[in-house]
């Protein structure tokens, strides 16, 4: 896991590209690769590649980057791990492949010598990566399946930047930071900036499982080579060849298999355990998949020692049945209020979640964990969050509501009277958009209404957000068209809240502390064997079925625990912290009822200088 960078001045008339600002990018992320730098200019100056590195795998100076092939041909640089590059290397070699390094970066080399862009398709892992072709003069950028790293970039039509963050991007300098309306209105509708957007109309996110090309000509539109919808109908009809009551024995093979890849590494591997079944099960696989230590750690508060939300207890006694070794960390008052302020000084994109990953990461760093798994992702790929209830349930409403004609007025009506009679508040909004699972799902699980932004954002602005979101957005958006109920709210859930934030908050995080946080639950490999058995009901109502794959099972206390999440005393600091009192200057967000996360959102964008003036 590292930090990349790089600059191609394409054009005709565009002058060498400027190694010092190479040279900030690639130094605003040396938290991102403390272990390593490099840079690599071409011969006539028009191309630079940079690299912050944080050694995992072949820990050598072999593995150091920008790579080169051993013709000079290609160069990359590279963010991620790719999991399955031993098979590959082996492949490779059977064919007369001569390796120089034990890194998985030098596999891309070979495999894109072989298979050119097709490549990407055989990569199992979390990766962006941007190679460089001199005899095409091309350059060729890809990000993983599921988008757990990213890859921004800007385009002025004389030279392509690229950085693993935003800021590193703004760093360089030269990039457009007029404010974008689609990525502004879309991150107080969802709490996330939507991809492909950022919040300047001049940097721009490769969306997950595409690849980009930029050539002498120009920069060619992103090319999806994996798309979760089309998947989802495939796997469906998979789903029939695994016979019936091996469920149980099959899910275990795949979660074991990725488990397994997710550990390889040349240092120790930690995982983040809370009382949940995801992490337990994950610790537990972990522990079965690998003769090494495995260091598991619990974050908890101070404020809440002895009361339900303190999950230090629980997950002692599950480390303890897993016969793993445990640490738990209890964070002061004190040293929550100075980690808000390192927080806010690291967040690369806004995000209304995202402090209890940095706190967690906090805790692996000061445990000395490099490497930690997460169990991200259970949820999405198991149907476990109440949205896979609510959102049909919505749309049945919508469909036999008797307002169907009259939804302003409902929506008027609704939210006159809702405080009285403590409605919902946006269930006020069901005979409009709750017909369509999109539309549900943003009634269930959105920070801000459609029929709220006026009360924050100057009226022009959001309608040029809401029309950027119906174009732009949209292209990059699965199809829900052929899904099932639960394929269309695991899309949704994948995207909008996976991908677009909690991924993408893991990133910045875990690299801001020299972490890297791995997620075995979110992996292509394991996506496509399991969501279709997930989808026809045949692994049981939610995650029920997830413990069970452990040779040991977890204790019932364990087992029937209610889902609580992870609890962080964020209304404290909304309430009383200086920077975060903005949405004080707004009536609506001053309402009794209304949500900390919509005041969190609105408070963000005020502290983004190129927002204000946008704002109400």
């Amino acid at each position: 896991m590292c930090g990349i960078a790089g600059h191609y001045a394409y054009s005709s008339d565009a002058s060498p590209v400027d190694r010092e600002a190479l040279l900030r990018s690639r130094d605003s992320m040396a938290a991102r690769g403390p272990d390593g730098t490099g840079m690599w200019f071409s011969d006539d100056g028009h191309l630079g590649l940079a690299h912050r590195r944080l050694a995992i795998i072949d820990l050598t100076e072999a593995g150091a980057q920008p790579m080169h092939s051993a013709d000079g041909r290609y160069t990359v640089t590279f963010n991620g791990e790719i999991y399955n590059y031993p098979a590959l290397r082996v492949t490779l070699e059977k064919e007369g492949v001569i390796f120089r390094s034990h890194s998985d970066t030098e596999v891309l080399l070979h495999l894109y010598h072989r298979d050119g862009a097709a490549m990407v398709e055989k990569l199992r892992g979390m990766f962006a990566f941007a190679l460089w072709d001199a005899h095409t003069r091309s350059l060729f950028l890809a990000r993983d399946p599921h988008g757990i790293k990213p890859l921004y970039y800007a385009d002025d039509s004389h030279t392509f930047r690229f950085a693993s963050q935003v800021a590193a991007l703004k760093a360089g300098g030269n990039v457009d930071l007029t404010p974008d309306p689609g990525g502004a209105v879309g991150f107080l509708l969802w709490g996330s900036v939507p991809e492909p957007f950022t919040l300047h109309k001049g940097i721009r996110l490769l969306p997950a499982g595409s690849t980009l090309r930029v050539t002498q000509t120009g920069t060619t539109h992103p090319k999806r080579y994996w798309h979760l919808s089309s998947l989802m109908q495939r796997a469906a009809l998979q789903a029939d060849a695994i016979p019936r009551g091996e469920e149980r024995d099959y899910l275990r093979a795949q979660l074991l298999d990725s488990v397994q890849a997710h550990l390889l590494a040349d240092v120790p591997v930690g995982a983040f355990l809370s009382a949940g079944l995801d992490s337990s099960t994950l610790v537990g696989l972990a522990r079965e998949a690998t003769r090494a230590p495995l260091q598991t750690l619990t974050l908890s508060f101070d404020d809440f020692q002895n009361t339900a939300h303190d999950e230090c207890p629980m997950a002692t006694d599950i480390a303890r049945h897993l016969d793993v070794t445990h640490r738990c960390i209890v964070l002061a008052s004190g040293e929550l209020d100075r980690e808000l302020d390192r927080f806010f000084a690291a967040m690369d994109q806004p995000t209304v979640d995202g402090i209890n990953t940095w706190l967690v990461s906090h805790a692996a760093a000061q445990a000395g964990l490099k490497v930690a798994l997460s169990g991200l992702g259970g949820d999405e790929l198991l149907g476990g969050y109440a949205t896979f209830r609510q959102v049909p349930d919505l749309m049945a409403q919508a469909r036999h509501s008797p307002w169907s004609q009259y939804a302003p007025l409902y929506r008027r009506l609704h939210t006159r009277l809702g405080a009285r009679f403590k409605w919902p508040a946006n269930n006020a909004g069901i005979p409009q958009y709750g017909k369509t699972a999109e539309g549900a799902y943003h009634l269930a699980k959105g920070v801000f209404m459609p029929w709220e932004l006026s009360a924050v954002l100057d009226r022009d602005f959001i309608a040029a957000g809401m029309q950027a979101l119906a174009t732009e957005d949209a292209a990059y958006q699965e199809s829900l068209e052929h899904l099932n109920a639960f394929q269309q709210v695991a899309c949704l859930e994948s995207v909008r809240y996976m991908r677009n934030q909690l991924l993408r908050d893991s990133d910045w995080i875990s690299m801001a502390h020299s972490l890297e946080i791995r997620v075995p639950l979110v992996d292509s490999v394991l996506t496509e064997a399991v969501i279709g058995l997930a989808a026809s009901g045949r692994l049981g109502a939610g995650k029920a079925l997830l413990p069970q794959t452990l040779s040991r099972p977890l204790p019932d206390r364990v087992l029937h625990r209610p889902k609580t999440g992870f609890v962080v005393p964020t209304w404290r600091w909304l309430r009383h912290h200086p920077e975060l009192s903005a949405w004080k200057q707004v009536p609506l967000l001053k309402q009794s009822h209304i949500r900390d996360s919509r005041r969190w959102a609105y408070t963000l964008l005020h502290r983004v200088p190129e927002m204000r003036a946008c704002l109400m």
